[in-house]
């Protein structure tokens, strides 16, 4: 019985240090002002469409390439 709550406090010890957050809870960016996570990548597309400096094509391709499947963000 003891064994159990031993394994069963170092799985979710584990388990708290292997889910140290989620990296897209706040934008980050880089020192030149470079968006380096989604939601910074994300932003930086709504604000430059708003602003007419892109298309939503080159805004959504941005989007796919960055942050898709096989985006560079993650």
């Amino acid at each position: 019985m003891k064994i159990c709550y031993i394994l069963s406090l170092i799985v979710a010890t584990t388990a708290l240090v292997a889910c140290q957050g989620d990296p897209n809870a706040k934008p980050i960016y880089g020192e030149r002002g470079l968006p380096k996570n989604c939601r910074a990548i994300v932003q930086t597309n709504i604000d430059a469409y708003r602003a007419k400096q892109y298309t939503a094509d080159e805004v959504m391709d941005s989007l796919e390439r960055n942050c898709g499947t096989n985006g560079h963000s993650w």
